[in-house]
């Protein structure tokens, strides 16, 4: 039988990725730092994928599986040596922590005299993630093991778009293993990032160029799903759901989301109408009242969201290059600016900039709207002085409705 080494267990691995895997019949091992997961997978051999769709869910057993702890370097080597395929879900700042293992697995693989082609998929939140991580590989290995590694090795590049809440042991029902996702199960990837044969895996779409999807990704789904966040946050609401379903929300959101399918659709050339059916999925999907996703959780760490290359000033700085006025992003970037609750130590990054430099130091130093984007800035600075002083959605709607016909 054939087998995948998945790096990281947790929601994305066993909620998205593993069970992809084992539905296109591999043998799934899970690598993973948490002893209990991989103890209980080792026993049971299987784990439950519950599919949530407003308030209904039907549940499916993904089976095949077992794990490995990560510090167990020798086993974990071993057992890529041996694999068909394998992919990565453990987070930008873990990458590091495990290239020596790969490499280590990669070696292992070539001192049996296999060098028939191995491909990674990459399935972590960072753009150009194929080169960062093919970086971190290449420097444990020596010249030799280099060409090794360039000839027969593909680093692929993947755009995540399930969304899978963080469990609560409610959610759990006395199974650590039980994960929670909603039924969207498509798994774009970078077409060329492939060595040799692509292989079959359920729901993967390769695709090339690959910078369409990771740009649909970060200035669609990315860039609407913290806009929702942001403007319920001020609104007090505790779940996305919640947020999309106050109707001036909902529209805001969806105006953003049809600026930046326009941009989309002129740097790529892909047809309007299919990047607005994709924003019209987006809106149903926000509203996945089981899914149950936080307010707090989506928009986490605005200090990174808001920085200029991310979803928001990332799109607007898209929009304007394509003659588009982002009248809602920019409101988005304004709502995102008050997000700030107590715990998340990126916000308060962000006031500190407020505080000791104002809006102006915000708009200049973390989102980068100077220069040709200044006008962005501006809308920025009239959305922000609106919403801190509370004024009602409806009135700021029909602000940026003025700002468009400018």
């Amino acid at each position: 039988m054939k087998k995948a080494v998945m790096f990281g267990a947790g929601n994305i691995g066993r909620g998205f990725i593993g069970q992809l895997f084992s539905e296109s019949g591999y043998e799934v091992v899970f690598v993973d730092i948490n002893p209990v997961i991989v103890d209980c997978l080792n026993r049971d051999g299987s784990y439950p994928v519950r599919i949530i769709a407003d308030d209904e869910y039907t549940e499916v057993i993904v089976t095949n599986v077992r794990g490995v702890m990560s510090d167990d370097t020798e086993n974990v080597a071993d057992e890529i040596a041996s694999a068909h395929v394998m992919a990565t879900a453990v987070g930008v700042s873990a990458l590091s922590r495990i290239a020596g293992t790969i490499a280590l697995g990669l070696k292992k693989k070539w001192e049996t005299g296999n060098f028939s082609s191995f491909n990674i998929i990459i399935c972590e939140n960072l753009i150009d993630a194929d080169d960062y991580l093919g970086k971190l590989i290449k420097q444990e290995l020596k010249e030799d093991e280099i060409r090794h590694f360039e000839n027969t090795v593909g680093l692929i590049e993947a755009s995540i778009g399930r969304m899978v809440p963080v469990m609560t042991e409610k959610m759990q029902e006395g199974n650590p293993l039980r994960v929670w996702v909603e039924p969207y199960c498509e798994l774009p990837v970078d077409k060329a990032g492939f060595k040799g044969d692509i292989p079959q895996i359920k729901n993967m779409i390769p695709y090339e160029p690959f910078d369409f999807y990771i740009q649909r990704k970060l200035y669609m789904h990315n860039m609407s799903h913290a806009l929702t966040a942001y403007l319920g946050y001020l609104h007090d609401k505790v779940y996305i759901w919640e947020s999309i379903r106050i109707p001036a929300i909902k529209l805001i959101v969806l105006r953003a989301l049809a600026d930046s399918a326009a941009a989309l659709s002129r740097e790529h050339g892909v047809a309007m109408q299919q990047l607005m059916d994709h924003a019209e999925d987006l809106l149903y999907r926000f509203g996945n009242k089981l899914l149950g996703d936080t307010v707090d959780r989506v928009g986490r760490d605005p200090e990174r969201k808001l920085s200029e290359n991310d979803r928001l000033a990332g799109a607007a700085r898209l929009c304007v290059k394509h003659g588009i006025k982002p009248v809602y992003i920019a409101l988005g970037i304004a709502a995102g600016i008050l997000f700030a609750p107590e715990d998340d130590e990126g916000a308060k990054n962000v006031q500190s900039i407020l505080k000791r430099k104002g809006i102006d130091g915000v708009l200049n130093e973390l989102c980068g709207l100077a220069g040709s984007l200044a006008p962005v800035a501006g809308m920025v600075k009239e959305f922000y002085q609106m919403l801190k002083a509370g004024t009602d959605l409806s009135e700021i709607l029909e602000t940026a409705e003025r700002m468009k016909r400018l």
